[in-house]
Formats: structure tokens, C-alpha cells, sequence
């Protein structure tokens, strides 16, 4: 049996076992995040789906409004002058098979990759490598486009690509606990609805299960979604 700290056993015993209004749900995520550095707040979805079938899975990307408060390192796999326009668009690293090379023997310093089309068939091959950790690029995602500028500096600005694992469960990160729970909820609403509107095709039955958020170091807190979808706060 895994032994809680007192620490943890403090913060859970302000939690009560029950679905919190969303902006009481944020508040309370916030007074527990009492970490001694500035800890990130996710949320953990769990939906009606089974993504074993391709008609239930989702992938796709939120833009939210407020940032993710999260700086990340972008790479860039493109061809010629796509290059320069990666690298003056504020790519972290930028390069064509000499990138290619450096992630296939295990080096990647970085949180997002991005390719050009005509550099897919190639780094397609990296797929052993880019599969385990969720980097491969994805025209879904965005990941894999010819705007590279306008893909970067979306990426950079607070778009997030997510997707349901496998047991359907959702987890992204929205913000830190320096937000306002203002600015935390706002993130929120947008990324319940990017949720609600990539709805899988095949999903059965309730779509919406479980909705918790959490701090990094903190207890998570149950959240009563249909507030969400009735555009409710307290």
C-alpha cells in the first residue's frame, strides 16, 4: 500500500468527496498548490470512448487563450529555405536530415516537433523513436504544415496537442497556479469545449465520465462538468 505523506494527507482533507463548481474546483486546486516552485495545473478527463477502434479516438489540438505559462522547446524538420523561415519564426532547433539523424541516436531536447510534408516520408522512419514519446508530427495536430510560422508561434503562444490515452482518459495541462482562477477557468471552458466539439464519430453511450483537476504536487479535485457545459460558474 503506497504511504501518503502528512504533507498530502493535510491537502486532502480540505477536499470533500464531491463535484466542485468549476471555479470553486480552481480556487481550491489553487490554495493546495502550496509547492516551493510555480506548479502546473492539469486537467484528467475521462471519456465514454474506447480508443482501440479508430472511431473513438481523439487527437486534436486547443489554443487557449490565457497561455499555458509553459515555455517549449520546438524542432523543426524541413527542407531548404523552410529552414530559415523555422529558425526566424523562433524554432528552438531547426534542420533536414542532419535533425533527422541526431533524434533517430536518441537526442531530443526538445517538447514539439514539427515537420513539412515533404520531410514526413523520412521522418516517418522515426517513428520508433517519436511514437513512445508523442512527438510524431500529425496533420491533425498541426504538426505537420507548410505555415511554419504561424505553427510556431501558435505553439508557442499556448496551443497544446492532446489526445485520450488508452483507456480514454485525457490529460492536459492548462495552466499554473500563478493564474488567476480567472484565467485558469477561461482556460478551461475553451479546452471543455474543443473536447465536446471533437466528439468521436463512434463514440456510444455518455461521452463525458469524470472531469478532475489537479496541481502538480497537490490532491486532485473533482469537477462538476455540466457547469461547464451549462456555461455555469460560482
Amino acid at each position: 500500500m503506497t504511504k501518503i505523506s502528512k504533507r498530502m494527507a493535510s491537502l486532502a482533507s480540505k477536499v470533500e468527496k464531491k463535484a466542485y463548481a468549476p471555479l470553486e474546483a480552481i480556487k481550491l486546486v489553487k490554495d493546495n498548490a502550496n509547492a516551493k516552485f510555480d506548479e502546473t495545473i492539469e486537467a484528467h478527463i475521462r471519456l465514454g470512448i474506447d480508443p482501440k477502434y479508430t472511431d473513438q479516438q481523439l487527437r486534436t489540438t486547443v489554443a487557449l487563450p490565457k497561455g499555458t505559462g509553459q515555455e517549449i522547446k520546438i524542432a523543426v524538420i524541413a527542407k531548404g529555405e523552410k529552414v530559415s523561415e523555422a529558425n526566424s519564426a523562433g524554432a528552438d532547433m531547426a534542420g533536414e536530415e542532419d535533425l533527422i539523424d541526431s533524434i533517430n541516436k536518441g537526442e531530443m531536447n526538445f517538447d514539439l516537433l514539427i515537420a513539412t510534408p515533404d520531410m514526413m516520408p523520412k521522418v516517418a522512419k522515426l517513428g520508433r523513436v517519436l511514437g513512445p514519446r508523442g512527438l510524431m508530427p500529425n496533420p491533425k495536430a498541426g504538426t505537420v504544415t507548410t505555415d511554419l510560422s504561424g505553427a510556431i508561434k501558435e505553439f508557442k503562444a499556448g496551443k497544446l496537442e492532446f489526445r485520450a490515452d488508452r483507456a480514454g482518459i485525457v490529460h492536459v495541462r492548462f495552466g499554473k497556479a500563478s493564474f488567476s482562477p480567472e484565467d485558469l477557468l477561461e482556460n478551461l471552458k475553451v479546452l471543455h469545449e474543443t473536447i465536446d466539439r471533437n466528439k468521436p464519430s463512434g463514440a456510444k453511450g455518455r461521452y463525458w465520465k469524470s472531469f478532475y483537476i489537479t496541481s502538480t504536487m497537490g490532491p486532485s479535485v473533482e469537477v462538476d462538468f455540466a457547469s461547464l457545459q451549462d456555461n455555469k460558474e460560482e
